[in-house]
C-alpha cells in the first residue's frame, strides 16, 4: 500500500507542484492555492495538521499489522482444521458406531428386566420359607412350627 505524504511549499522551493497523470505533458500554471506559505501561523498550523496525521497513519499501521496477524492466524487454523478433516477414518468412525449399535441392541429391554425381576421375587420368597422351615443343615434347625 503507497502512502500518499502531505508536501509543504517551502520559500525556497518556487516549482509549483507536478500533476501525477502521465498524460499531461506541461505543468499547469502556478495559482494562488501553490503559492509558498511564508506565515509563521500558517506553517505552525500546517506541522499540527501534519503531526496528527502522522499519528493517524501510524495508527493505521499498527491496526493494519494487527489485522494481518490476526489473519495469519484464522489461515493457520483453517490449514490445521483442514488437515485434521483430511485424516479423519470415516470407515473406522462408522465401524465404530455399528459395533456400538450392536452393543446397545443385545442390551435387555423393558420387559425382559421385568421379568427377571418377578422370578428372582418369587425364588427369594421359595428359598426364604423353605430356610425358615427347614432350618439350613449344620447351622440351625427349622424354626417354623411344624
Amino acid at each position: 500500500m503507497a502512502k500518499i505524504e502531505p508536501t509543504v511549499v517551502t520559500p525556497a522551493n518556487t516549482e509549483p507542484p507536478v500533476a501525477f497523470s502521465p498524460t499531461i505533458v506541461a505543468a499547469a500554471p502556478a495559482t494562488e492555492a501553490a503559492a509558498p506559505v511564508t506565515e509563521p501561523r500558517k506553517l505552525d498550523q500546517l506541522s499540527r495538521i501534519e503531526e496528527k496525521a502522522a499519528r493517524i497513519e501510524e495508527k493505521f499501521a499498527r491496526y493494519e499489522a494487527v489485522l494481518t496477524r490476526a489473519e495469519a492466524s484464522l489461515e493457520r487454523s483453517a490449514h490445521k482444521v483442514d488437515a485434521a478433516a483430511g485424516t479423519m477414518d470415516f470407515a473406522a468412525i462408522r465401524g465404530e458406531i455399528t459395533s456400538l449399535r450392536n452393543r446397545v441392541d443385545a442390551t435387555p429391554r423393558a420387559g425382559t428386566l421385568f421379568m427377571t425381576a418377578i422370578v428372582t421375587a418369587v425364588l427369594t420368597v421359595i428359598l426364604t420359607i423353605l430356610v425358615l422351615k427347614f432350618g439350613v443343615p449344620g447351622l440351625f434347625g427349622g424354626l417354623l412350627a411344624r
